[in-house]
This record gives structure tokens, C-alpha cells and sequence, in this order.
């Protein structure tokens, strides 16, 4: 019974990720956004209060570059194991695409991530970052935006810790990498 428990699996996860080849990253957002094994949220960047008077003039373009970031997480249980499987394979085949260009590789308290961007070294229209844990689940998370560079979008990070942005929305996020 295991062994065709296992055949099955791999045969699904072979069969997800030769379909999932030609799905972008949009796609696979708005395909699961419904699925109750993910949390998702969509953060339109005003939300995150930042103040220019408080940001030093490379943090005000940096910032300026944003325009929203989506966020999904799917968040592993004893009953969704088969299912997990399948969605990170998914999304690794996606993002194993030529059009991302790796940035960075980290480890990280929650596991191990991979940030990735789509466009020019100089002109970044979307970063992807992406972290799985085989314990937790994994997320993913869309930084969108226009002419973004890599040097300065740091720079964002630096200044949201300054800013008096809590968390809104990501409560649920928050949750499942602290669970």
C-alpha cells in the first residue's frame, strides 16, 4: 500500500511539473488564492505608511519603485503532506524558469529561501521571494514594482523597520512561520 501510495505521488508531482512549465507566477497566485491549504494577501505598498521626510533620498526611490506585494503561504498539516509535495514542486518548476535570475540564497529561522528577480540587473520589475520549510509549509512572496534595483530595495527593508507599519494583514503569515 505505501509503495503505491508513493508511485502515486511521484507520479503526480512528474505529471504537476510538466503542466506547471508553462504556468507563470501570476497564475499560480490566482489559481490558489482560493485554496484553503494557502493564505494569501495582496499588500498595496501605501499600506506600509512609509514617511519620505523620515527616508533618506535612496530609500525614497527605492520605495517609490514599489507598487504592491503579494504574499501566499501554504501552510502544512498531517492531511495535506501529498498535497504540499506537489505545490512546492509546482512552485520550484516555476521558478526554475530562465526568465528569474537567482540574487541570493539564504537560511533563514524558518528554512531555507531563494530571492529571484524578473528583468534587469539595473531595472527589476518584480522580486520573488521564496522559503520552504518541510515542517511549516512554504511561502512565497511577489514584490512588484517598476525599475526597482536591487542595491536600493534593501534600502526598503531599512526603512520599514523605521516605519509604523504592524503587521496589518499578516497576522496569518506571521502565525505560520512561528508555528
Amino acid at each position: 500500500m505505501k509503495i503505491m501510495k508513493t508511485i502515486f505521488l511521484l507520479t503526480m508531482v512528474v505529471t504537476v511539473m510538466s503542466c506547471s512549465s508553462t504556468q507563470s507566477l501570476q497564475e499560480y497566485y490566482v489559481d490558489n488564492s482560493e485554496n484553503p491549504n494557502f493564505l494569501s494577501v495582496d499588500l498595496p505598498v501605501s499600506l506600509l505608511k512609509m514617511k519620505n521626510e523620515a527616508m533618506t533620498e535612496t530609500q525614497k526611490e527605492a520605495f517609490e519603485s514599489l507598487k504592491k506585494l503579494n504574499i501566499l503561504a501554504f501552510k502544512k498539516t498531517m492531511e495535506n503532506v501529498s498535497e504540499y509535495q506537489i505545490e512546492k514542486a509546482n512552485v520550484k518548476a516555476i521558478l526554475d524558469n530562465d526568465r528569474f535570475t537567482e540574487l541570493m540564497k539564504i537560511n533563514t529561522s524558518f528554512g531555507k529561501a531563494t530571492i529571484k528577480y524578473l528583468g534587469k540587473d539595473d531595472a527589476i520589475d518584480e522580486v520573488v521571494i521564496y522559503g520552504d520549510n518541510d515542517d511549516k509549509g512554504f511561502l512565497l512572496v511577489r514584490v512588484l514594482g517598476n525599475d526597482m534595483n536591487p542595491a536600493n530595495f534593501f534600502q526598503v527593508i531599512k526603512a520599514l523597520e523605521k516605519s509604523d507599519y504592524n503587521g496589518e494583514g499578516l497576522k496569518e503569515i506571521g502565525e505560520l512561520i512561528r508555528s
